[in-house]
């Protein structure tokens, strides 16, 4: 079981930042009205909202590269929780932004899963 969170935890993280650098707009499917974004400290609720904070990023392009990637079956009936730690590099910057990230997944009846809770932070230092 555990190998299999850590698969689809994987697979998840893989096809999210894929999607985040090469078409931001294509995001939303990922979230329900029900997901919440902390990006930086801003709270935003609904896929509708949390599509429109992210593709008005002030920037056009960017490139993730992944460090690790931490799974764990979550107390939700196949929920999985993703902590991700990295670099991202902005098109024309020099030094590149350490983050981390957290995501809840939830599975959907269809068999896939959909992002409940969504926390992301740039680390400073």
């Amino acid at each position: 079981m555990e190998e299999q969170v850590e698969l689809v935890g994987k697979a998840f993280v893989d096809h999210y930042y894929h999607l985040f650098d090469t078409n931001r707009a294509s995001l939303s499917s990922l979230y329900q009205p029900t997901s919440m974004l902390s990006f930086e400290g801003q709270k935003i609720q609904g896929m509708e909202e949390i599509a429109s904070k992210l593709t008005q990023l002030p920037f056009d392009q960017c490139h993730h590269s992944i460090s690790t990637i931490d799974s764990q079956s979550s107390s939700c009936t196949g929920g999985i929780i993703v902590f991700v730690s990295g670099n991202l590099q902005l098109q024309g910057e020099e030094h590149h932004l350490r983050f981390s990230q957290m995501f809840h997944l939830i599975p959907t009846p269809q068999g896939s899963f959909f992002v409940q809770n969504d926390i992301f932070r740039l680390n400073y230092g």
